[in-house]
């Protein structure tokens, strides 16, 4: 009975996972429909699954990882907000303060993602790194160039 149950909990991850990917994929595909508001409410959502993902885990590695998943997710969350507040305000520059704070927001979840790699390299050694980590990694490195050069096109004080 033990193992039948403890099989059941690692098929929820392993489920948990793939969902955290699906909504990923779907903010991804709602930017590329020009939708910033959907992409918005998926990264949050994909943010919230991270941040349980993190609770289970068990190897401070995969935490890391996940945490680092969590503020990333939360910061494009923020940006694409910011970039669908914008448009429905018209598109007029500079951006209103209310864009230029979601954006400021973004910059701070980005800045918190980053601080967690910082915190989390001697743990990359290890064998026990998550697969995931290099992708978030990359995927945040790709982020702070796209949230530096939103913050720069709206012209949003520095």
């Amino acid at each position: 009975m033990l193992m039948a149950a403890t099989g059941m909990g690692q098929a929820q991850v392993v489920g948990d996972e793939a969902e955290l990917d699906r909504l990923r994929a779907k903010a991804e595909e709602a930017m590329g429909n020009d939708d910033a508001e959907g992409a918005a409410m998926n990264m949050g959502r994909a943010a919230l699954m991270a941040a349980q993902l993190r609770k289970r885990q068990t190897e401070p590695a995969l935490r890391q990882a996940f945490k680092a998943t969590e503020h990333l997710y939360r910061s494009q969350e923020h940006g694409y907000r910011g970039l669908a507040l914008f448009r429905r305000a018209g598109g007029e520059l500079p951006a209103s303060a209310g864009v230029c704070g979601s954006l400021q927001l973004a910059q701070l979840e980005l800045q918190h993602a980053q601080d967690t790699f910082a915190a989390s390299e001697p743990a990359d050694k290890s064998n026990t790194a998550s697969p995931r980590l290099p992708v978030i990694r990359q995927t945040t490195e790709d982020w702070a160039i796209v949230l530096s050069s939103m913050h720069s096109e709206f012209r949003c004080p520095s």
